[in-house]
């Protein structure tokens, strides 16, 4: 089959509009146009001449002088714009430099007043002047400045393109992305402006989905009691992924390296534990899955048999799944029967509400006030970040980013589970941006415990809905194959 280049294509609909105008195209070695002259059209020609007129009454013709107004029984006045490759090239920074001004109205200023801009992280296409101003109200908060790493430029009638690849440096975080753009750029009111801006993430780094059965997901439990099984604490701590979080059982303490998991196994290995899961439920994402519910341990020292609730969530890393997170706790009804006398323990409606303490803490816009929230001893794992944060200083870090959104939550659905001096609270909550109107949508895990007289919380998981996560998974392999 024979393929044809979009300039291919572009050189053939202007010659459509040439003959549907009788006249005739000729050009240069280096396809730059010289002269229009009239010329004799075919029936076919007169043909498909009659269909441009019936598509389009009127339409805009770019010429290198510029675009000009045409009636479908007149010929456009053409004339001459001539444009470098430097000078292509510098058009860049001209939108770079709005950019900078941190004003959204002067970017979109930049984009034609028929203009399409397809954005790195919106799924929605911007193709007025409004809607290109929305979505950089939201990028602007980042300052973000560009540079052109790698680009090709073409240079037509009235038009001219540069594609390629691009990095940003975000001033508000200091992280820099890179992505592919095209600008294709025409002449309008007597300067160049972006007719079409499509920008997309580098696709070698989108997470292609590894497939994974329910079955190969509890599969997973055995490579981890088969190391177990070796009673060598260093076997075990390799299972974890290189940023693990384990919480366990017997300590208050969250291990989040290799050292600190490793260390916890020397101690426990010394029962010679064997386990079984009882109940379990799978969840599988994006190259990620969990595998919650209860298992049961025999202690092969000394023949205790102990149960626990457990989570494990699994990642796919370095081409091997391994445990991204893991958090087990002993049941709940023996504690609260033990211990019934002891502690403070209180209702569903009390747990729920200390939900709004976090939210309002959010509304104050001040990362501060939110990081204070946690206990001394935190655990947070961001719905947008893949970091976990432990302490006062990572937690405060993650909200100087998130609350430029200008975030406020509720809740949609919440489980509550108490005990003494300590809730939980699990369900689905959605935040609306106000920023930028946005609205999201994640799974969470609250848990609080009461410090110094106030609950506080200890431990805080929030992860994006995992249906959508497969669907755009899915869509972006597709699109890639």
């Amino acid at each position: 089959k024979m393929k044809v280049s979009p300039l291919a294509l572009f050189a053939v609909a202007a010659y459509g509009f040439q003959a549907a105008n009788g006249f005739a195209f000729t050009g240069n070695s280096n396809g730059v146009a010289q002269t229009f002259a009239p010329s004799v059209i075919s029936p076919a020609e007169e043909s498909a001449s009659a269909l441009h007129g019936r598509r389009r009454k009127r339409g805009r013709w770019f010429g290198r002088k510029g675009k000009v107004d045409f009636d479908e029984n007149s010929s456009p006045s053409l004339m001459t714009k001539d444009i470098t490759e430097s000078e292509v090239r510098s058009l860049f920074s001209l939108w770079n430099n709005a950019l900078a001004t941190g004003d959204s109205r002067i970017v979109a200023k930049r984009y034609a007043d028929t203009s399409i801009l397809l954005p790195t992280v919106s799924d929605v296409p911007r193709t007025d002047f409004d809607s290109i101003k929305d979505y950089f109200d939201a990028f602007l908060l980042k300052e973000p400045q560009g540079v052109i790493l790698e680009g090709d430029i073409r240079i037509g009638d009235g038009w001219c393109q540069d594609a390629g690849v691009y990095e940003f440096t975000m001033g508000a975080t200091g992280d820099k992305v890179k992505a592919r753009y095209t600008y294709t750029y025409v002449y309008e009111k007597n300067q160049w402006k972006i007719a079409h801006h499509h920008s997309s993430v580098m696709p070698e780094g989108i997470d292609i989905a590894k497939p994974i059965t329910e079955n190969e997901v509890r599969g997973l439990f055995e490579l981890w009691n088969s190391a177990l099984d070796t009673l060598d604490s260093d076997a075990v701590a390799k299972r974890y992924a290189k940023a693990g979080v384990l919480l366990p059982t017997v300590s208050d303490v969250p291990r989040t390296d290799y050292d600190g998991i490793k260390d916890y196994f020397d101690a426990f290995l010394l029962k010679k534990p064997q386990g079984v899961i009882l109940e379990s439920n799978v969840l599988i994402g994006t190259n990620w899955c969990q595998d919650a519910g209860i298992y049961e341990f025999t202690m092969g020292a000394t023949g205790d048999k102990v149960k626990a609730r457990y989570s494990f969530i699994y990642q796919y890393e370095d081409g091997e799944w391994k445990i991204a997170h893991h958090h087990s706790s002993m049941m709940p009804e023996p504690i609260l029967a033990a211990s019934s006398s002891e502690g403070t323990i209180i209702g569903d409606d009390e747990v729920k509400s200390l939900f709004s303490l976090w939210n309002d803490a959010l509304a104050t816009e001040d990362p501060d006030t939110v990081a204070k929230r946690y206990s001394k001893t935190p655990c947070l794992l961001p719905t947008v970040s893949d970091l976990p944060r432990v302490d006062y200083d990572g937690i405060k870090a993650y909200f100087v980013d998130f609350l430029k959104k200008k975030p406020q939550g509720v809740i949609l659905e919440s489980y509550v589970t108490s005990g003494p001096d300590w809730c939980m609270d699990d369900g689905i909550y959605e935040f609306t941006m106000g920023a930028t109107g946005d609205k999201v949508k994640a799974r969470y895990s609250f848990v609080y415990t009461l410090e110094d007289g106030e609950w506080k919380i200890a431990h805080h998981h929030s992860s994006q809905m995992p249906e959508e996560v497969v669907a755009i998974a899915s869509l972006e392999t597709t699109a890639m194959a």
